[in-house]
């Protein structure tokens, strides 16, 4: 499904427009979304960014030019969700803050990745498969693991794949 209200860049491809659900939001000029993907009100999506299957993109979340989101990255908007209030009543729009994420030009966000609320992943920042985001990536990062931690960085790791030399044993 895509509401009316979604406001689609030239160029934008989404293989399956039936098999997602978009509304509210922005998507940059040639953009790919994949299947079964939800990009939720007032989430922004940048140019050239590819966002993978069954990715869950929340309101609140910015995700700047480049950026490529792997299958399954989910994002969050509140750091203590509840169902209820205080009282028992089922939360509503008035009962929680929303906190907003970014996600910088040309930065990775690996498969299966989880990003928390309020988060900003740097510009070319890697965040590997399976990685829980709790705190900020700063830019060139690659983080891994769970939580998240710095274990490389993308400058170093380019200049390592264009090397002739073999790796070491």
């Amino acid at each position: 499904m895509i509401t009316s209200d979604v406001q689609l860049g030239d160029g934008v491809e989404i293989r399956h427009p039936e098999l997602v659900n978009l509304y509210g939001c922005d998507i940059g000029e040639s953009t790919k979304i994949g299947t079964f993907v939800e990009i939720q009100r007032g989430a922004r999506v940048g140019r050239r960014c590819k966002i993978s299957s069954h990715a869950f993109i929340c309101s609140g979340v910015t995700i700047e030019d480049g950026v490529f989101v792997g299958h399954g990255v989910m994002f969050t908007n509140d750091p203590y969700p509840r169902a209820t209030t205080d009282r028992g009543d089922l939360q509503s729009a008035h009962d929680w803050r929303q906190i907003d994420t970014r996600i910088c030009e040309g930065a990775s966000i690996g498969s299966n990745a989880t990003i928390l609320a309020g988060i900003t992943v740097g510009a070319r920042a890697i965040v590997g498969a399976g990685a829980v985001v709790t705190r900020s990536v700063p830019p060139d990062a690659i983080v891994a693991g769970v939580p998240a931690r710095v274990v490389g960085d993308v400058r170093h790791a380019a200049s390592d794949r264009t090397s002739t030399e073999p790796p070491p044993s």
